[in-house]
C-alpha cells in the first residue's frame, strides 16, 4: 500500500497547532490518533473531553526516535532497549516508569506511562517539526470503531478537532501492542501490530498475555472498538445459521462471513467476506464494522480468527467489540 504524504505547508501547521495547546488527529501506521502537545496538561486533558474518555484511561506519547526515549521515562530496562531496537519505528508501545516531563493528565495519573516511535512518514514528519512528544489515543468517541481513514476522523468528531493531517488509510489497521517492560519479564497487555510470536523471536523466551493486568492499558474497557450494531460471536461452523435465523427474527444482520465460507449463500441484510490473510483483515477491520453499521444493520454475526499471529489482535477486538455496552 502507498502511503500518502502531507505537504510542508500542513505538517507546519499542525506542529503550530500543537503548540498552540490544539488538537491535531494525526495518520499512524495503526490507526489515526487524536494528538496533542504531551507536555500541555490543559490540551491533554481536552483530549478526554473530546473523546468522552475517563480521565483514568491513560494515554500513548508518540516521540520521534528511539533515542529520546530517556528523555520521557526512567530507569529502561535492557529488554525495552532490545524491543525498542528491534521494533521502532513500529506498531509496539513500551510501557515504562514515568519521567518527569509527562504530566499525570496523560497517564491517567499512573507513574507508568506508554511510549512508542510511530512507523508513519506523515507522524514522523510532524513529531520532528513539533519537537516534542505527543498524547495520541485513537481519533474517535471512546469506546468506538477507531479510525483508519481521515474522512473517519471527520465524520466522527468533526470540527472538536483543530487540525486533520491526512496520511491515507492506516497500513496495519489494528492499534499497536502494548507490552509492559517494567518488570524482569515482559508480557503483553494488548495484543495488536507486533505479533507475540515476533516478541518471542527477538526476546527468546516465552511471552505472556494476560487476561487482566495491575497497569491499566488503552483498549481493556470491556467494551471498546465497538460498532452501532451489538455484534454477536459464534463459531465459525455456525455464522451463517446463526445469521439467518437473526434475520429471520426481525433484525438487520450483518456478518463477517469467514473466508473459508466464502462461496456459501447467506440470507442476511449485508455480508462481507473477511480476508484468508491476516493481515488483510487486521487492515479492514475497523473499516467492515464501520460499513455495516452505514448499512444499517443493527446485529453483527463474526467469528474470531485463529488467535495466532496478528489474529490474536483481531480475536481481541472483536471480543471487545462484542463486549457489555454501558446501561
Amino acid at each position: 500500500m502507498a502511503r500518502v504524504t502531507a505537504r510542508t505547508s500542513d505538517i507546519e501547521k499542525a506542529a503550530g497547532v500543537l503548540r498552540a495547546g490544539g488538537l491535531v488527529a494525526l495518520p499512524t501506521e495503526t490507526v489515526y490518533g487524536l494528538g496533542a502537545n504531551a507536555e500541555d496538561p490543559a490540551a491533554v486533558s481536552r483530549i478526554f473531553q473530546v473523546k468522552g474518555r475517563p480521565p483514568s484511561h491513560p494515554l500513548i506519547v508518540h516521540i520521534a526516535d528511539a533515542k529520546q526515549l530517556d528523555d520521557w521515562v526512567q530507569d529502561v530496562p535492557q529488554v525495552a532497549r532490545l524491543l525498542a531496537e528491534h521494533f521502532w519505528p513500529g506498531p509496539l508501545t513500551l510501557v515504562l516508569r514515568r519521567g518527569r516531563r509527562v504530566p499525570l493528565e496523560a497517564t491517567g495519573g499512573l507513574e507508568t506511562v506508554a511510549v512508542r516511535v510511530p512507523d508513519h512518514p506523515v507522524a514522523l514528519a510532524l513529531l520532528s517539526a513539533f519537537g516534542g512528544g505527543v498524547t495520541a489515543p485513537s481519533a474517535n468517541r471512546f469506546g468506538s470503531v477507531s479510525p483508519t481513514t481521515a474522512d473517519h476522523v471527520r465524520a466522527e468528531l468533526g470540527e472538536a478537532v483543530d487540525f486533520v493531517l491526512d496520511g491515507g488509510p492506516c497500513e496495519v489497521g489494528v492499534e499497536s501492542t502494548i507490552v509492559d517492560a517494567t518488570g524482569e519479564i515482559p508480557s503483553v497487555l494488548r495484543p495488536g501490530g507486533v505479533t507475540r510470536e515476533d516478541l518471542e523471536a527477538v526476546l527468546g523466551c516465552p511471552v505472556a498475555v494476560p487476561a487482566t493486568s495491575r497497569v491499566r492499558v488503552p483498549g481493556q474497557h470491556p467494551s471498546h472498538y465497538a460498532p452501532r450494531a451489538r455484534v454477536v460471536l459464534v463459531e465459525p461452523e455456525k455464522v451463517v445459521a446463526e445469521a439467518e435465523l437473526a434475520q429471520e427474527l426481525g433484525h438487520q444482520v450483518g456478518v463477517f462471513l469467514p473466508a473459508s465460507l466464502s462461496d456459501a449463500p447467506v440470507k442476511a441484510h449485508a455480508v462481507v467476506t473477511v480476508p484468508s490473510s491476516t493481515a488483510a483483515y487486521a487492515r479492514g477491520l475497523y473499516g467492515f464494522l464501520r460499513e455495516l453499521d452505514q448499512r444499517g444493520c443493527d446485529l453483527i454475526i463474526a467469528s474470531l480468527p485463529v488467535e495466532e499471529g496478528l489474529g490474536l489482535a483481531i480475536a481481541n477486538r472483536l471480543r471487545r467489540a462484542a463486549g457489555p455496552r454501558p446501561s
